[in-house]
């Protein structure tokens, strides 16, 4: 982002020669630069804050009482997984106080390339809302994925140079970035002076050594104290993590408490439309963090003033002369929920929810509809899957909170080990591949779950019952996905239970917000009721499983995947 210029209308209002467009009184003012509260009158005009203290102003509004922070920043999330388009989700956080977010579309990119990407900058730019979009670094994510479009090196500059991102996306493939991959390095070297994101799920020693020193500099996916500590020390930053499925706030957040908050930013990453409506977004990260004793004026840091030095939002992050009017106006910080948000100067959120006529409708285009592609509709024979001789298989492990598998040994054959099948349909270039596997957590009993959401090349993904009928199961999800032109279903008896139609790229909905998150709510209690499913947010965590980069073993239609060994594998242990 460009650093901020006033123009003469703006100091004019700072001198106190014009009046202001709005003058905020009575609040008190949080600074991130030394984390205090003053108590002082904010003066705006044409979006920016021309000063602190008496203006004489065309609007006054009395917000005595108030805490007045800068608006909350997402420092690195996925819009698709919210399965909002791009309109409907500011209408969903801006009543939260996310006024900005730093967003990698590599699930839209996944599946139409640089075309999608295009599409998501040209619908956010008309929004009351700063998003930031990273050039899509891993499309695919490893050479075991079967994406819809690739980005390469020259799409990746393309991104920068022509799209306006603002940085290149987390470069998820950790261990080709390790051993000097060419087309990956070139990547890096894309982002000249901008930032590069990192993904490097229990790096440490002289792999992480290696990532760091090919120019990745943050990473949100820590989940265990003692790895966020060693790459802080190497100077990385840490984003962290409080989504639906990957809840890492509580494990990491002594790193504040013992050693401050530089280079430290909280993030959603992935989080279910049902989650942001009833718990919030960024301020839910906030309100985590201050309940596990973080001083409140440091949670705020890591929601404002960090992300935006981070991302270069020069004009977010303050609420200082020159920056952006981003303004939260809170008449408690107990629950961290604002009574108001204003954005560039703008009531666009009171009361928990968003202005009327606030945030314009920017439909996505009809071109990103239909996208999902079959050879034809595979038929229960597809799905058969033998166990190997002995009964013993490898059996992808999965647990609650955490989007790190297991790669387990199991006798598939006994029914206490409680695995289930696993399998992922290639969706986009009518391929007819299948990869075949065992999967144990979801506590699945009977019929199918199914979903197109499948990070990150978003083929098919399906889960069905152990039995005789989970082959068949299998086939009537994958042929009501393929009928919604992409969604996410259980089945049972052959029949669909219930279902979310995401007809957006088989990923995300064209829906008001509480309507998909309804949905969601109803997919996975019919889920748990009539299949058995046992594990929070099922369908977060069958999405993660094709993606091949988070060990220890992930599925994609190529087959099993040993993250930790970076290859191919058989569902027989060798």
């Amino acid at each position: 982002m460009s650093p901020r210029r006033g123009t003469p209308r703006i100091l004019a209002v700072a001198r106190g020669d014009e009046p202001a467009d709005l003058l905020l009184r009575g609040g008190q003012i949080f600074s991130p630069g030394t984390k205090e509260w003053l108590r002082e009158d904010l003066a705006i005009v044409d979006g920016v804050i021309a000063g602190w203290g008496h203006r004489e102003a065309r609007e006054v509004v009395d917000v005595s009482g108030a805490a007045l922070t800068p608006g909350f920043i997402d420092a690195h999330m996925h819009l698709e997984s919210t399965k909002l388009w791009v309109d409907e989700f500011a209408r969903s956080v801006l009543p939260h106080g996310t006024t900005a977010a730093a967003a990698d579309p590599h699930e839209l990119a996944n599946v139409f390339g640089v075309r999608g990407v295009s599409a998501l900058a040209q619908a956010a730019a008309g929004l009351p809302f700063t998003f930031g979009i990273c050039a899509s670094s891993c499309v695919p994510a490893s050479p075991f994925e079967s994406p819809g479009a690739e980005v390469h090196a020259a799409e990746v500059s393309e991104l920068l140079t022509e799209h306006g991102a603002i940085g290149v996306a987390e470069v998820m493939n950790f261990p080709g970035v390790i051993a000097g991959d060419a087309e990956l390095l070139a990547k890096i070297a894309a982002a000249g002076h901008l930032r590069v994101d990192g993904h490097a799920p229990g790096l440490s020693g002289p792999a992480l050594d290696a990532y760091l020193a090919a120019g990745v500099e943050s990473d949100h996916e820590c989940t265990m104290l003692a790895e966020a500590q060693e790459k802080r020390r190497k100077g990385m930053w840490i984003f962290i993590r409080q989504g639906s499925a990957s809840k890492n706030v509580v494990d990491l957040i002594p790193t504040v408490l013992r050693h401050g908050t530089d280079r430290i930013a909280l993030c959603s990453d992935d989080r279910e439309p049902d989650t942001i409506l009833a718990d919030g977004h960024v301020n839910d990260c906030v309100r985590l963090a201050v309940a596990c004793g973080v001083r409140v004026e440091d949670a705020l840091v890591l929601a404002t003033a960090n992300p935006a030095q981070y991302h270069n939002f020069h004009h977010l992050g303050w609420l200082a002369p020159g920056y952006q009017a981003d303004v939260l106006c809170f008449d408690s910080l107990d629950r961290m929920q604002p009574a108001s948000v204003y954005q560039a100067g703008r009531l666009v959120a009171a009361g928990g929810l968003a202005v009327p006529g606030a945030v314009p409708d920017r439909p996505a285009p009809d071109w990103m509809r239909g996208s999902v592609h079959l050879a034809e509709l595979p038929a229960a024979g597809a799905f058969a899957l033998e166990p190997p001789e002995g009964g013993r298989a490898r059996v992808i492990g999965i647990d609650p909170d955490t989007l790190t598998t297991r790669h387990l040994v199991l006798d598939v054959t006994d029914a206490a080990s409680a695995v289930a099948r696993i399998a992922v349909v290639e969706r986009h270039l009518r391929t007819g591949r299948i990869g075949l596997g065992y999967v144990r957590g979801f506590g699945l009993r009977r019929g199918a779950i199914a979903s197109t959401v499948a990070h990150d090349a978003h083929n098919c993904m399906v889960v069905g019952e152990l039995g005789p009928a989970g082959p068949e199961e299998m086939a009537a999800a994958v042929a009501r996905l393929a009928e919604l032109g992409g969604g996410q279903v259980a089945v049972l008896g052959g029949q669909v239970i219930a279902e979310v139609p995401l007809p957006i790229g088989g990923l995300m909905s064209d829906q008001p917000a509480a309507a998909v998150a309804a949905a969601v709510e109803h997919l996975e209690h019919i889920a748990a009721a009539e299949l058995g499913v046992a594990i929070g947010t099922p369908f977060m965590h069958l999405s993660f499983l094709g993606l091949s980069v988070i060990p220890e073993l992930r599925i994609t239609d190529r087959g099993l995947v040993d993250v930790d060994r970076f290859e191919l594998t058989g569902v027989a242990p060798g």
